[in-house]
């Protein structure tokens, strides 16, 4: 088969076949009494193994040892690729994620393209004051996507540039919250709890009124039942402080286990503020008082929390705790008992 055919066929070029005879890859076996080249069909197959390695990234070269080299593996060779595609994968997608950030920023011209590239840049600077002052400039200088600042504030380690961060999102408008939920199913417990404490920060949209019924708030109620401990207790202190009475029987675990006792005290007693809400904080209290798992410390700890909770179900627990077996739980409720005596004039306040 003369080198015309052989390209029309197998779609590989004349000049190409041409280039594979001059590396030794595909010689045709045979000429024509005319000296034109005449391909077998051994060399035919050979073509289509040539195009065949090609097609998996294998380089000239590489496609010649494998071919002619009879004590050639593939398994070291193959491996190269898998992790040469990878490299070149995550280069393309990181790439891609950059355009569209750009894209997202709505540049009018070269010089806001220019800003916009400078500022990701800073973002993912080895320097922690470089973040920084990157963070603190997206707000006025320059419009940084809302999903650049997230990535960054899911992956930053450095506590100051976190802060810059978490204030830069909750100016940031729209968006934030919704991706934010995303990391609190990371895999990874550092991103989870950076997730939370940046919902934490951010304020509900302006229309949403107060109580506590905007989109932030939302995302915070539904990571009250994350499978982490420490998301959990994050979102009940943010939501403790918003007014939310859902927070609550989280708040109450946190001082039962000793999590960050006293914060969720003082969010219990914010959200006493309300006379439903007390009433309800002072009844789980006390069941939590009684039950029989509860150890000494704890009760101690719950007995504190009474002291921020007014009305007449909370100073009633109290004086039956001035009673307590445990001399240390006696000791403190009697003591708040006092203060209140001092405060509200009467046990029976409310």
């Amino acid at each position: 088969m003369l080198i015309g055919e052989v390209s029309r066929r197998s779609g590989v070029s004349a000049r190409m076949l041409r280039h594979y005879e001059s590396l030794g890859l595909v010689r045709p076996s045979g000429r024509t009494g005319s000296g034109y080249r005449e391909y077998s069909g051994e060399d035919i197959r050979r073509i289509f193994h040539v195009e065949s390695l090609r097609s998996l990234g294998l380089s000239l070269r590489e496609i010649g040892r494998a071919l002619d080299d009879p004590g050639f593996t593939p398994s070291t060779l193959v491996g190269d690729l898998v992790r040469q595609t990878r490299e070149r994968i995550a280069a393309e997608t990181d790439l891609l994620t950059r355009l569209r950030r750009i894209d997202a920023a709505d540049p009018t011209g070269w010089e806001d393209v220019l800003q916009v590239v400078a500022l990701l840049q800073a973002l993912g600077s080895k320097n922690a004051d470089t973040r920084q002052r990157a963070a603190l400039s997206s707000v006025d200088e320059v419009p940084v996507p809302v999903e650049a600042l997230v990535d960054a504030a899911l992956s930053e380690a450095d506590p100051n540039v976190a802060g810059a961060l978490r204030w830069a999102l909750a100016r940031s408008g729209d968006g934030a919250p919704a991706l934010l939920a995303e990391g609190l199913g990371s895999p990874v417990s550092a991103v989870r709890e950076r997730a939370v404490q940046s919902l934490a920060e951010l304020p509900d949209d302006e229309a949403s009124g107060t109580g506590g019924s905007g989109e932030a708030t939302a995302r915070l109620r539904d990571a009250l039942v994350n499978p982490d401990v420490v998301v959990r207790g994050h979102a009940a202190l943010a939501l403790g402080t918003r007014g939310v009475a859902d927070a609550v029987p989280t708040l109450v675990d946190m001082i039962v286990e000793g999590r960050n006792d006293t914060d969720a005290a003082d969010a219990l007693s914010v959200l006493a503020s309300d006379t439903a809400t007390a009433d309800q904080i002072s009844t789980r209290l006390v069941a939590r008082l009684a039950h029989d798992t509860a150890e000494a410390p704890a009760r101690g700890r719950l007995t504190q929390a009474l002291a921020g909770i007014p009305g007449s179900k909370a100073s009633a627990a109290l004086m039956e705790l001035a009673q307590d077996a445990d001399r240390a739980v006696a000791l403190t409720a009697t003591y708040v008992l006092q203060l209140r005596d001092t405060n509200y004039g009467t046990h029976n306040d409310g």
